[in-house]
């Protein structure tokens, strides 16, 4: 690599990023990967709850649709004792 080691190449870099990128840039980039985080993890909760909330409603519905089923197997019963 010649005279310069790596770590000199990662600080020449980093030089060169401030002087043309300006200093505000990394702050506002490293703010901008926190956000992105933040909203990635609450996409994730907000996912789960709802995969929760499904899957609520989806017992619920069977348990009707149960519940319905044997009334109605009930009704043919006391048709099939009377008639």
């Amino acid at each position: 690599m010649g005279t310069f080691s790596v770590w000199h190449w990662l600080i020449v870099l980093v030089v060169v990023l401030v002087l043309f990128g300006g200093g505000g840039k990394i702050p506002k980039l490293m703010r901008d990967m926190g956000q992105g985080i933040n909203a990635f993890k609450k996409g994730l909760k907000e996912d789960t709850k709802k995969d929760k909330e499904l899957a609520d409603s989806d017992q619920e519905s069977i348990e009707k649709s149960t519940v319905t089923a044997s009334a109605a197997s009930d009704e043919q019963d006391t048709k099939a004792v009377k008639g």
